[in-house]
C-alpha cells in the first residue's frame, strides 16, 4: 500500500524587509555582470519545492539526525529506517523550482560556474544543472559503513518493501503523515519494521549523507575551495550559514576579496562581510537574476 504523505509545514509568506528589493537586484545584476560565479546553495532554495528546512521562518523546531544517535543502537537504527522507509519518496518525488531552474539557466549563459550544494535532494541535477559537487551527499545513495559497499536507495526501498508489507499498510491505514526534513516521516510506533544489513559484510548501512557531527570528506572540502578561487564571485542562496560546512566558504571567499553576495530569507552568519544581502526568497531572485522579468513585491 503506497503511503500518503503530507508536508509537516507551509513556509511563511515573504516579508519584504527589504522596500528597495528592485534596486537591489540591479546592484546584484551590475556586480555579477562580467563576472563568473559559484554558487553555494542551503535547503532556503528548495522550500518552494516542498522540501522542509530546519531555519527559514515558519519553520518548526526540529532535532537532526546526528551521526552519534545513529549508531547509538539497531533499536535507534530500526527506528530511523522505518521512518525514512516512508518519507524518502517525497523528496524523491519532489521537482526543481524555479529558482534551480534559474542556476542552470545562468550556467547555460556561461556566467555560472556550477554549484557547491549542501542540499541532499538531488534537485540541482535534476533541474540540469552540471557539474553540481555534494558537499553532504544525497538521498538517492546508500552505503555500508563497514565495506563501502553501495546501492542505490530505489533498490534497497524495493528489498524493503518486500519485507515489511504489513508495517506499511498498518501505517497507510492512517491517512497522511507529517514529512520532517531529511526525508524523515513523523511516526512513532516502528517496532515491527524490518530492516537488513549489508549483504557484502553484515555491517551497518547508512544513507550516503554526512549527518550533523561528522565531517565532509577532505577531498570535496577541497574541490569547493578550488571552485571558490577559480570564481569571480560567490553567491549564497538558501543558508544561514549556520555551520561551518559552507560558512567557511564565504569566509574564504572574502578574505580573497572576491565579492559575496546573499539571497536568504534571515539573518546568515556571514552578513557582516556580505558585499550585497537580499533578503527574500530564492524563488522570486533567480529568475530576475537570469534574465526573467523583475518581480513585484
Amino acid at each position: 500500500m503506497r503511503t500518503r504523505l503530507q508536508i509537516g509545514w507551509e513556509p511563511a509568506a515573504p516579508t519584504r524587509a527589504d522596500d528597495d528589493l528592485d534596486a537591489r537586484l540591479a546592484e546584484l545584476r551590475r556586480i555579477l555582470d562580467d563576472k563568473r560565479f559559484v554558487v553555494l546553495t542551503g535547503a532556503g532554495i528548495s522550500t518552494d519545492s516542498g522540501i522542509p528546512d530546519y531555519r527559514s521562518p515558519g519553520a518548526p523546531r526540529r532535532t537532526p539526525m546526528t551521526l552519534e544517535m545513529f549508531l547509538s543502537s539497531p533499536e535507534f537504527r530500526r527506528h530511523y529506517w522505518a521512518r525514512n522507509h516512508l518519507g524518502w519518496r517525497h523528496m524523491d518525488a519532489s521537482v526543481p523550482n524555479a529558482a534551480h531552474l534559474a542556476l542552470t539557466d545562468l550556467q547555460r549563459q556561461g556566467r555560472l560556474t556550477t554549484v557547491i550544494t549542501q542540499n541532499v535532494d538531488m534537485l540541482h541535477t535534476k533541474a540540469g544543472t552540471r557539474g553540481v559537487l555534494e558537499l553532504h551527499g544525497c538521498y538517492g545513495r546508500v552505503r555500508c559503513l563497514s565495506c563501502d559497499w553501495r546501492t542505490s536507495r530505489h533498490r534497497l526501498a524495493a528489498h524493503l518493501e518486500a519485507l515489511n508489507a504489513e508495517f506499511a499498510e498498518r501505517i497507510g491505514g492512517r491517512g497522511a503523515i507529517e514529512v520532517a526534513p531529511d526525508a524523515d516521516a513523523v511516526i512513532a510506533d516502528t517496532a515491527d519494521f524490518h530492516m537488513v544489513d549489508c549483504p557484502a559484510c553484515g555491517g551497518i548501512l547508512k544513507p550516503d549523507i554526512v549527518y550533523f557531527g561528522e565531517s565532509v570528506a577532505k577531498d570535496l572540502v577541497q574541490q569547493a575551495f578550488t571552485l571558490v578561487d577559480e570564481a569571480d564571485a560567490l553567491l549564497v542562496v538558501g543558508s544561514s550559514l549556520t555551520v561551518m560546512s559552507g560558512l567557511r566558504f564565504a569566509r574564504h571567499a572574502f578574505r580573497t576579496r572576491k565579492p559575496v553576495l546573499i539571497v536568504n530569507r534571515g539573518a546568515t552568519r556571514a552578513d557582516d562581510i556580505a558585499t550585497l544581502k537580499i533578503d527574500h526568497l530564492a524563488a522570486t531572485v533567480l529568475p530576475a537574476l537570469a534574465g526573467g522579468p523583475t518581480p513585484v513585491g
